[in-house]
């Protein structure tokens, strides 16, 4: 049976093995890349959902959505909107009721890539939501990761320039791993809760 915290200390987290996707990451920097990458990630059940924004240190300036990461086992896709904005191609796969997307916080998200184009998103699971369910307070997908998994999730790249025409690897990286842990962390969580083998 499987051990969970309520809430995960900080000091926790601190210490514990760096987890990172060992995938294939594949950037999306033209629209015409677009409807291949979707075709290939339309063929799962179930799909991680991230998204980036360039952050802004000045009062009342908000940046739109300059990225969204989109992964399943085996591959992420980085679709930089900031090149080629919201394309059609990926407002159809998030509103595909045949497959499954897991985030955290995706009503934020999905609010903020609203700003970019209205779409209707289906068969979405908040995993902050999911948690709840479960008696687990963790917020963050970091705590959440570490109380799950007992391996850390790096938030080094999380304030770097998402509207940058070339990634650095960390940058490519984090946002991969991030969407991926989503989907992992949703398959666990899911699995846990069904068979009642965890204790809070």
């Amino acid at each position: 049976m499987r051990r969970l915290f309520v809430q995960t200390e900080k000091d926790f987290v601190t210490n514990l093995p760096r987890f990172v996707f060992n995938g294939e990451i594949k950037v999306i920097q033209r629209i015409e890349e677009v409807a291949q990458a979707v075709e290939r990630l339309s063929s799962s059940e179930i799909l991680g959902i991230d998204t980036e924004t360039r952050p802004s240190f000045r009062k009342g300036i908000i940046h739109k959505v300059a990225l969204l990461q989109v992964a399943n086992e085996d591959l992420c896709c980085l679709f930089q909107l900031s090149c080629f904005g919201f394309a059609p191609d990926l407002i159809h796969l998030l509103s595909n009721k045949a497959i499954k997307k897991v985030g955290l916080s995706l009503k934020d998200d999905f609010f903020m890539l609203s700003k970019r184009h209205k779409f209707d998103p289906l068969n979405c699971v908040d995993l902050q939501d999911y948690v709840k369910e479960m008696g687990i307070k963790d917020m963050s997908l970091q705590k959440l990761f570490a109380n799950v998994f007992h391996q850390r999730i790096s938030k080094s790249a999380q304030l770097s320039n998402w509207e940058a025409s070339v990634y650095t690897q960390s940058q490519k990286l984090y946002a991969a791993t991030d969407a991926y842990a989503c989907l992992k962390l949703y398959k666990e969580l899911k699995r846990l809760k069904e068979t009642n083998d965890y204790l809070l």
